[in-house]
């Protein structure tokens, strides 16, 4: 599913001191992980790259002829854009557990093969409502995959191997929406093809991938580790599957998964750490939404660029921020940083931000659409590790990646509804609402890091255990 180097940079330098326990040299702890990586990461990154195509093809449609052919007027396109989330918020506690009683396989492919059945069918709608109520379904069955994913992941790895992982699963999405445009604008020269205009084929074709890799994922995708090990899956020998066991045991003790308790699901949202990250997320991605759903009717209304060049150039900032994210995921995991990297991020979108905003002429207003995008998107992977890292017990981990992610699709609907069509081509009040976000967010972690910093000093002074693990600290 992907080529031996980027495989390679997934992989972390394995941990050689339960060589004696496992028998494993550290090069084959690193061929290990590294094989992880290839069934897990890459493919539920494959998965998250159709989902946020499906999610964000909306603009790349409207630039395309939609809202001309379907005489849109109004606030009817950010109707279109936002009733997706309701459902997608509502429904975000059901993926964790889905995926823990149906399985990876059954659960995740046949969830995305759903949805890209209805995306499919946006290409054949008549009128906006049709297309909302289209996007109402899709929201529902996306629900689920976002935090069983992150679930799934967090159960595989320890806490310092975390961070690239969720980069690597964003990346692979992110790069995507970089070339979103440039395969829309590639779609629109089959204007007329079998009688469907060029924006519905966007919905068909992308629709189709969709389905293709669900089908792939079935095949590929890998099960919770504790399942694995306890039906001896032939995935890992006992020894591989002993190695990683005692690596997430060392790191947080909790790979055994204890019996489901309902009360105890629910009351994990008791715990204020949760909504701090939650909200941190919320933060970024309101920035985030904003610029996947509106930067090509920036570049087209506000800029004055053609609806070629609109879609084309959706793709650079995605690029930068890929970069970037990778760069500040290694920083973050090899020297154990989280806090600061959201903050550094988060003031990367602060100067973007201004500059599309405040400044006159295309120069300067596309450094600021480059460093905006390179901010919110690098701030998702380093957001999911800081909430990651300092949550211990499995379906404590499954509810917080609920709330987490929920509270993220919440930016989501910020994000499509205060870019409003009156206020174009500037859209001045979505712009500064986005300003005063990242000024939030870095707010939050200082907060946040004030409050875990006081706890650990608090686990030093043996006056408080963490998650029942003695010793277990938190990371900030």
């Amino acid at each position: 599913m992907a080529d031996d180097d980027t495989i390679k940079g997934l992989s972390v330098e394995a941990e050689s001191s339960r060589t004696d326990d496992t028998e494993l040299t550290p090069q084959e702890q690193r061929r290990v992980i590294r094989r992880v990586d290839a069934r897990l990461i890459v493919m539920l990154g494959f998965l998250h790259t159709v989902s946020l195509l499906d999610r964000g093809n909306l603009s790349t449609a409207a630039v395309a002829g939609m809202e001309k052919e379907l005489h849109l007027q109004g606030n009817q396109y950010n109707i279109i854009a936002v009733v997706f989330f309701p459902p997608y918020i509502c429904l975000q506690m059901l993926g964790p557990v889905l995926i823990r009683r149906l399985g990876p396989k059954i659960f995740l492919a046949g969830i995305c093969f759903i949805w890209g059945i209805a995306m499919m069918c946006g290409g054949f709608v008549h009128n906006w409502a049709q297309l909302a109520g289209i996007r109402i379904i899709i929201g529902a069955l996306e629900a689920g995959f976002f935090p069983a994913a992150v679930y799934l992941i967090a159960t595989w790895y320890t806490r310092y191997q975390m961070q690239k992982r969720f980069a690597i699963f964003y990346l692979l999405g992110c790069v995507a929406s970089a070339f979103t445009g440039i395969l829309s604008y590639g779609i629109t020269f089959m204007n007329g093809l079998g009688g469907l205009t060029a924006w519905r084929w966007i919905f068909v074709i992308q629709g189709l991938l969709t389905c293709t890799l669900a089908a792939i994922s079935y095949f590929v995708l890998i099960n919770f580790l504790d399942r694995m090990r306890s039906n001896k899956s032939r995935f890992l020998s006992d020894r591989e599957y002993d190695f990683i066991t005692h690596q997430i045991n060392d790191d947080r003790g909790d790979v055994r998964l204890e019996p489901f308790n309902l009360k105890k699901y629910l009351v994990a949202a008791l715990d204020i750490n949760i909504w701090g990250f939650g909200l941190v997320y919320f933060c970024t991605t309101s920035t985030a939404y904003s610029i996947a759903y509106f930067l090509p009717l920036i570049y087209r209304q506000g800029m004055g660029f053609s609806m070629g060049a609109s879609l084309c150039l959706f793709a650079p900032p995605y690029v930068a921020a890929g970069i970037t994210m990778m760069a500040t995921s290694w920083i973050g995991d090899k020297y154990r940083l989280r806090g600061p990297i959201i903050v550094f991020n988060a003031m990367l979108a602060l100067i973007g931000l201004p500059l599309m905003t405040f400044t006159k002429g295309n120069g300067p207003r596309l450094v600021g659409c480059f460093l905006t995008t390179m901010g919110a998107n690098s701030n998702v992977p380093a957001a999911m590790a800081y909430q990651a890292n300092n949550v211990r017990g499995q379906w404590k981990r499954a509810a917080c990646s609920a709330i987490f992610v929920g509270l993220g699709a919440s930016g989501g609907m910020v994000g499509s509804l205060v870019f409003r069509s009156q206020d174009a081509p500037e859209y001045r009040p979505g712009m500064l609402t986005c300003i005063g976000l990242q000024a939030a967010a870095i707010v939050l972690v200082g907060l946040l890091t004030i409050r875990l910093y006081l706890r650990n000093r608090r686990v030093d002074r043996g006056e408080l255990v963490i998650g029942d693990l003695p010793g277990f600290r938190y990371t900030y």
